[in-house]
């Protein structure tokens, strides 16, 4: 994020988050919903700005403006997840400004409260998750406990954005014949969307993939295979795919105890 002075090391097998929040009325209550998202895929966090409605969109699409030259869409994140947020919180809003595959794509919240630094082990996998409103447990790559023992949950803005239709991955098929691989991939994603298109790429290439969500998954992986192919893995195994910020263990992490193990070089 623009404007970060404390710059994340390389190969700390930390994450750094943006901690926002999201407040929901239930009767007279208002409750607190504690959400971060990847420091990486923030351009900026900016106050509610003067939009221009869309008509026929969905109402969890607040509208457009214009960001230094470049038109936005801006999505309301509570409004999606089905929230009955309260009014007062509504006009203190933000808008979070992230980026992907160069799409700039604005996400409202409620309050954006500060940048979180944390060690990949104190992660989960959101297994857990269930479905609540618009959102689903597919949408959560992770979750940790901050202070308080409050759980803080970490989102898949890849996977929001691709069901909201913003941004959607190219469908095309690869010319037949022009790719003939064989052999297995280790695909390593804590995105379940980054997962899936990656994996169709790599299986229309011919290759098998085999999938996993974080380093020590990725591990375990490695330590099966071996098991079934003994030193002939290199031949089975053509590459890896890793993700560099998963659960539990990063992939610098994971891609250094691969390096290390003699059984595992190609």
């Amino acid at each position: 994020m623009k404007g970060h002075g404390d710059i994340l090391k390389v190969g700390t097998n930390e994450m750094e988050l943006v901690d926002f929040r999201i407040f929901k009325r239930e009767g007279d209550a208002i409750y607190e919903g504690i959400y971060g998202v990847n420091v990486a895929k923030v351009r900026e966090i900016i106050r509610f700005p003067k939009l221009t409605e869309l008509p026929g969109v969905p109402p969890f699409i607040e509208g457009i403006f214009d960001l230094r030259g470049v038109v936005i869409p801006v999505v309301n994140l509570a409004k999606w997840m089905g929230v009955d947020a309260p009014e007062e919180m509504a006009r203190e809003a933000r808008v979070i400004i992230t980026e992907f595959n160069n799409i700039l794509i604005g996400f409202v919240v409620h309050e954006a409260k500060r940048i979180r630094r944390i060690n990949w082990k104190d992660i989960e996998p959101a297994s857990f998750v269930s479905a609540q409103g618009g959102m689903d447990g597919s949408k959560i790559t992770g979750v940790t406990r901050i202070e308080d023992d409050t759980v803080l949950l970490i989102l898949d803005l890849e996977g929001v954005v691709q069901e909201l239709g913003l941004f959607q991955p190219s469908s095309g098929k690869l010319e037949e014949g022009k790719y003939q691989f064989s052999g297995l991939v280790l695909l390593l994603d804590d995105s379940a969307t980054a997962r899936r298109i990656i994996k169709e790429a790599l299986e229309q290439m011919g290759f098998d993939v085999i999938e996993g969500t974080d380093g020590e998954q990725g591990l375990k992986i490695l330590e099966d295979l071996y098991q079934k192919y003994g030193s002939d893995l290199p031949s089975r195994l053509r590459l890896i795919a890793s993700d560099i910020e998963m659960p539990l263990m990063d992939g610098f992490h994971f891609a250094a105890n691969v390096k290390d193990d003699d059984r595992f070089r190609m």
